[in-house]
């Protein structure tokens, strides 16, 4: 897939550092590249819900940023991505110590992207898949943040 933007890494990092609610749940940036993303968090008490599973709305949360991350890998420096549409399939409850997250677009455009992204956990030593989502964003031009 090719970038329009030679900076796209610096640029998917500053989206991760300056979400507040991203950086709230601790989903970070791991790796990223033309079209795809990944990201990882480490499971707290507070992303449980009452069974003790990871709850569904962390999982989409994680998918959807991950996604977004791996869209603004192929636009232009002055545009940005907002989420559209998702769905999300939870295939297994998630449980463990730690959740990643693999983001890759599947079609790439100039107004709308389309991305899938799983979510995997670690559990015992093991990987087990437990989310897959499929995202479109938008492609729209970058607003100055207020402050």
């Amino acid at each position: 897939m090719q970038t329009q933007n030679q900076n796209y890494r610096e640029y998917v990092q500053e989206i991760f550092d300056t979400s507040n609610f991203v950086a709230e749940l601790g989903i970070q940036l791991h790796d990223v590249g033309p079209g795809w993303c990944e990201t990882r968090m480490e499971v707290l008490p507070q992303h449980l819900q009452q069974t003790n599973f990871v709850h569904a709305g962390v999982q989409a949360s994680m998918a959807d940023h991950t996604a977004g991350g791996a869209a603004a890998t192929l636009i232009k420096a002055e545009e940005t991505v907002l989420a559209v549409e998702f769905k999300i399939n939870l295939l297994r409850p998630a449980v463990g110590s730690a959740l990643r997250c693999r983001a890759n677009v599947i079609k790439p455009g100039k107004r709308f992207i389309i991305v899938e992204a799983e979510v995997w956990s670690f559990q015992q030593g093991e990987e087990k898949l437990v989310a897959k989502t499929l995202e479109t964003v938008a492609v729209v031009p970058n607003v100055e943040k207020s402050k």
